[in-house]
């Protein structure tokens, strides 16, 4: 519960826009997501998971799959800077 309460407040100070939307980073046990998000228009960019793909390896090895995809499709929609949550 406690990080929940973390994240709220977090976002209640970052606020992603048109010109640098939020990058959403969540590490579960098994799993990472990566989404950008834009805050002004309530809609997700970019969006990236390992969830229903066999990956194997470490978790850091799985970060960086996501990562570079997550960059690849921030580069289809246009996206060069983002904020950090």
């Amino acid at each position: 519960m406690k990080a929940v309460y973390r994240a709220n407040r977090t976002r209640a100070k970052i606020h992603g826009t048109a010109e640098r939307p939020r990058l959403s980073v969540n590490f579960s046990n098994l799993h990472i997501t990566a989404q950008i998000i834009d805050d002004d228009k309530k809609v997700t960019l970019a969006y990236a998971t390992t969830v229903g793909k066999k990956l194997s390896g470490t978790k850091t090895e799985k970060a960086a799959v996501i990562g570079k995809e997550i960059a690849e499709k921030a580069k289809a929609a246009k996206v060069k800077k983002v904020v950090f949550d």
